[in-house]
């Protein structure tokens, strides 16, 4: 399984985002959901903030609304586009609303080597893969990808 240019794109798109999360002080996170064609459905950052939401993970949210908006047959083809590699939880939120592909950036390995335990994100080193192998339905999955530009917004935000 390779990445294309598409890939690429979008997934740089996210990295944009996350970027713009972190200059308005909210968690570092961005997710982006993709249609078959190459059409953004959804976008999503972070929600942990106004309400210090620990649930409130961009790729959580954004399967959460994407799954009580679109068909199984559209999320089946979709990718979702993350800056960050799924945790367990958010792996579990796209095994469960369907979606047939993700793309992400920096690992859960590197992002919990930047962040620590820091008490907003004590980062599971648990790989999506993982999560996505204990199931019954495929999820592609292409990762790391881009993780030095990935991890550039991290860099300074976790550090008390």
């Amino acid at each position: 399984m390779s990445h294309t240019e598409r890939d690429l794109h979008f997934l740089r798109d996210s990295f944009r985002l996350a970027e713009q999360a972190a200059e308005q002080g909210i968690h570092p996170f961005a997710a982006i959901l993709v249609d078959a064609d190459g059409k953004v459905l959804m976008e999503q950052l972070n929600a942990f903030l106004p309400d210090h939401d620990m649930t409130g993970h961009a790729e959580r949210v954004l399967m959460t609304r994407a799954n009580t908006t679109f068909s199984p047959e559209v999320l089946a083809g979709c990718t979702m586009y993350t800056s960050a590699e799924p945790c367990a939880m958010c792996a579990g939120a796209v095994y469960w609303a369907g979606v047939g592909r993700v793309v992400y950036g920096a690992s859960e390995k590197r992002l919990k080597e930047l962040t620590g335990n820091h008490p907003e994100n004590p980062t599971l080193d648990l790989p999506c893969r993982t999560v996505f192998e204990s199931g019954q339905r495929k999820v592609e999955v292409i990762g790391p990808l881009l993780e030095d530009e990935s991890v550039q917004v991290h860099a300074d935000f976790w550090k008390d």
